[in-house]
């Protein structure tokens, strides 16, 4: 009777080991999720409080907590009136501005990544970038003063948008654009704007040069609270929007048949993406400008520790994105004594060599 026994007693074992072990594996992948978003979010408090702290004028923890609560009647005013005007009118609209261009680059590139199915595509990848710079440095040229100062960010939203626009309506081809003629429209595309810009700056006269190479490579200096609130609204709507399609941006990652086949109009989706990407990229280009490898490191690197699931990655890149930036405009504004450098040197020097390990690592597992 125990020769019967022992074979069943193994079965059960195994069918045990075999339920336990994707158990044990979810827990692991959750206990890394749950980590990754909390070091991430505490390195975004602590980024945005060092950001509100150093500067060329020093001020306490207490003054930031007070200039902080002070408005909203929950504490006293600083005492030094100074460190108050600091804070609101210079730091803090730059630190909130900085913490919407990068959740709003690094959404744009999770949500293109997963309607490209690459995880090296991009917002830039469908020119809404250089579109933008034709726009901004047009602007910077003829009108640089139009609209009460607000010409350059609406001529640099207004470009990026049309830029996309046209990427799309060429690429498409019997109803429907297909993945890879979207992506050499957009390379060519791209060129032509890049063209347009080099043609603006060459025309334009020395202090407009400057403010479009400056421009070119992204800052957030001189920041003012209208432009926040403009570049909320829209990010909010696209944060939203992001958050809506990202079931069936898990779905469409099965492949279009099967997104096909459970209800999922795959062209339609595919629209709603790069509408949404394009949005995001144009609202946080128009005041920041252009700051590379934001939407393409950020989400690839939040894919390796979170996962592909688009539920928890957007809001995890949305994160990690802010914190780039913000540590980004810390590094500008701090590295140098009295000097306002341009943040797209730093997220280059970080998205560089962080761009190509991934690549490296991505060629070793294919070639293994």
């Amino acid at each position: 009777m125990s020769a019967t026994t022992r074979p069943g007693a193994a079965l059960s074992a195994a069918r045990s080991a075999s339920v336990a072990t994707p158990a044990r594996g979810f827990q692991r992948r959750r206990l890394r999720m749950l980590i990754t978003l909390s070091v991430v979010i505490v390195g975004l408090v602590a980024s945005t409080l060092a950001s509100a702290l150093l500067g060329q004028y020093q001020v306490s923890v207490a003054d930031v907590l007070r200039s902080s609560f002070a408005p909203l009647g929950l504490a006293d005013y600083p005492q030094d009136p100074l460190a108050f005007s600091t804070l609101w009118n210079i730091r803090f609209p730059r630190i909130a501005l900085g913490l919407l261009v990068g959740a709003a680059l690094a959404v744009a590139g999770a949500v293109m990544q997963a309607v490209f199915s690459n995880p090296l595509a991009e917002p830039g990848i469908i020119g809404v970038s250089s579109g933008a710079s034709v726009g901004a440095a047009l602007a910077m040229v003829f009108i640089p003063q139009a609209l009460a100062g607000f010409a350059v960010p609406a001529a640099a939203f207004l470009s990026g948008l049309v830029a996309a626009m046209v990427v799309y309506v060429l690429a498409r081809s019997n109803g429907k654009a297909d993945v890879v003629t979207l992506v050499l429209t957009g390379i060519a595309v791209t060129a032509v704007c890049t063209a347009l810009a080099s043609i603006a700056t060459y025309i334009a006269p020395t202090t407009a040069r400057d403010h479009i190479v400056f421009w070119q490579m992204g800052s957030l200096n001189g920041t003012v609270w209208p432009q926040v609130w403009t570049v909320a609204v829209v990010i909010t709507i696209g944060m939203i929007w992001a958050f809506a399609l990202a079931k069936r941006l898990d779905t469409l990652s099965l492949g279009e048949r099967a997104a096909g086949h459970v209800g999922i109009n795959v062209q339609a989706l595919r629209l709603a993406a790069i509408t949404l990407s394009t949005l995001l990229t144009a609202a946080a280009v128009s005041y920041a400008g252009v700051i590379a490898f934001v939407g393409l490191i950020v989400p690839h690197v939040m894919r390796i520790a979170l996962g592909p699931l688009n539920r928890v990655l957007i809001p995890g890149a949305m994160l990690a994105g802010a914190l780039l930036v913000t540590l980004s405009d810390l590094a500008a504004r701090t590295l140098i004594p009295f000097a306002d450098l341009p943040i797209g040197i730093f997220t280059a020097l970080v998205g560089g060599p962080t761009f190509f390990m991934l690549l490296r690592a991505r060629l070793q597992r294919g070639g293994h």
